[in-house]
């Protein structure tokens, strides 16, 4: 009788706990950083739209069909481990050591590459924090430069970020 109700005490504080392999992956969207190389570079209005993908990404990664939780990295956490433009978007162990600090699964480092008045990109990598590696590499035209074409691209980045982490 002490066997059987040892196991099912183990199975009820099993289940009670839940198994960490089968939470919701954990993620931690980067700030993203303005690469304005156009002939009048990092006008305010660029500025303010590139500040707004982060909110925007991540409320539409809170929309998919899919169960994430979003962790937040403080902004001055994130400036200091970023020395110079593109040092986290290419030292994915380095963005990886700062989703770690969080306790993330997953870490999306994002530019908004604008080398025209015309076009720009939302270029994203996205890491494994555990293994420390790129795993996908996403880049998204934006044709314009109003709110509905950046919500929409948005929007298609987080359908792409989800494809990734699954």
């Amino acid at each position: 009788m002490n066997r059987w109700f040892f196991l099912k005490t183990a199975l009820l504080i099993g289940l009670l706990c839940g198994n960490p392999a089968y939470a919701n992956p954990r993620i931690a969207v980067l700030g993203f950083e303005l690469n304005d190389i156009t002939s009048l570079p990092n006008i305010p209005q660029e500025q303010q739209r590139t500040a707004s993908i982060k909110p925007l990404l991540e409320a539409a990664i809170k929309q998919t069909q899919t169960a994430y939780e979003l962790v937040a990295i403080n902004p001055k956490t994130q400036t200091a481990a970023n020395p110079g433009l593109g040092y986290l978007f290419h030292f994915h162990e380095l963005a990886a050591k700062l989703g770690q600090d969080v306790n993330a699964d997953w870490v999306i480092v994002g530019q908004h590459s604008k080398p025209s008045f015309l076009f720009s990109y939302l270029l994203v990598h996205a890491i494994n924090v555990k293994t420390r590696q790129l795993v996908g590499s996403i880049d998204i035209e934006l044709k314009g430069n109003h709110e509905s074409v950046t919500r929409h691209g948005v929007r298609s980045l987080a359908r792409k970020i989800g494809g990734i982490i699954g």
